[in-house]
């Protein structure tokens, strides 16, 4: 993890969780991830003649990833719906990490050190705990927090699928740009069907909001599938999910949830996990 490995990753969260509270903030779940991800269909499109066509043993990697992303967005989308951005964000991501840290070790045979793995598990608990907040003094809703954590597993499942996918690729550019544009079709397609004739007054409305959100959004992971062709799958999925922190800023300002001091001792948690991991 290089100086600038690391300062790619943690712009990648600030982005990440800039673009998931576009999502969240537009209403209409469904109008949000169809712009966002139709947006990414029209970014991969416009970068496909300009970048290298990834290598042939990258392509399985690349549909099974496209697959994963479209039940992430359909499980993120849930989770936003059922639950607060604060609370549904934090779990969702903060999830993430070790299942990427074990599947990671069987997938790509990458065992983290000591240091590592100590890092991992701390910062999961500065996660855990922000999510964990979210949820006192009321009664937890089990279907929200469920979505939650399916698309944690979701999350998982396709950084390591493109973490190896990119790898094959020999273009991380050219990775990134062919997998938003075969996963990018469904969900706008799906959204047109169901509207019909009614798609362009439904899109209309959010259509800055949601092409800044598919920006927001591209660049991110772009960011990202970089970072995963010059360090190990684990380290860069805990350090990511450094946007947890940031989410809950977001959700504090924008969206009037409140902060506190609990999440403000899960973010020192989440920097010396990070701290550890960087050592």
């Amino acid at each position: 993890m290089t100086p600038l490995v690391t300062a790619a990753v943690l712009l990648a969260a600030v982005t990440h969780a800039s673009w998931n509270a576009i999502a969240h903030r537009i209403t209409d779940k469904l109008v949000g991830f169809a712009l966002i991800s139709g947006g990414g269909l029209v970014i991969g499109l416009a970068l496909v003649p300009f970048v290298a066509f990834p290598a042939a043993q990258a392509w399985p990697y690349l549909f099974a990833s496209a697959a994963i992303h479209i039940v992430y967005y359909a499980l993120l989308m849930t989770s936003f719906r059922l639950g607060d951005f604060g609370q549904a964000y934090p779990i969702a991501r903060g999830s993430a990490p070790l299942a990427v840290t074990v599947l990671a070790a069987v997938f790509a045979h990458e065992v983290p050190d000591g240091w590592v793995v100590a890092g991992i598990a701390l910062s999961c608990a500065g996660l855990t705990g922000a999510a964990l907040w979210g949820l006192r003094g009321r009664r937890p809703d089990w279907a929200a927090i469920g979505a939650a954590l399916a698309t944690g597993l979701s999350i998982a499942a396709y950084t390591v699928v493109d973490g190896l996918g990119v790898r094959a690729s020999g273009s991380p550019l050219g990775y990134v740009a062919w997998l938003m544009a075969v996963q990018g079709m469904v969900i706008p397609a799906y959204a047109a069907y169901r509207w019909r004739t009614q798609t362009p007054a439904r899109l209309r409305p959010f259509l800055g909001l949601g092409l800044l959100g598919a920006g927001l959004s591209v660049g991110a992971y772009a960011l990202i599938l970089w970072a995963q062709t010059r360090a190990e799958l684990a380290p860069i999925s805990a350090l990511r999910e450094s946007s947890v922190i940031v989410g809950a800023a977001i959700g504090a300002v924008v969206f009037k949830e409140r902060f506190g001091t609990p999440r403000i001792v899960a973010a020192g948690l989440l920097l010396a996990g990070i701290g550890l991991m960087l050592r």
